[in-house]
C-alpha cells in the first residue's frame, strides 16, 4: 500500500486476540503489532469481498 498512514484508530482488545494476532506477527516475522494489524483487516476484507461476489454468483 503506497497512501501515507495519517489516520489513527484507537481500539480496545481482550488479552486473547491481542495474543493470537502478535502471534500472527511473530509467525510473520513482522516487524510492528500495527503492521500485523493492518495486514489482517487487508485480508479480511479482501474475504469479505470474494464471499460476496461468490454468493452473488449463486
Amino acid at each position: 500500500m503506497s497512501e501515507l498512514k495519517s489516520e489513527r484508530v484507537p481500539v480496545m482488545f481482550e488479552p486473547s486476540l491481542l495474543r493470537r494476532v502478535d502471534d500472527y506477527r511473530f509467525d510473520n516475522r513482522m516487524g510492528s503489532r500495527a503492521k500485523a494489524l493492518r495486514q489482517l483487516v487487508e485480508v479480511g476484507l479482501k474475504k469479505e469481498t470474494e464471499t460476496k461476489k461468490a454468493d452473488a454468483q449463486a
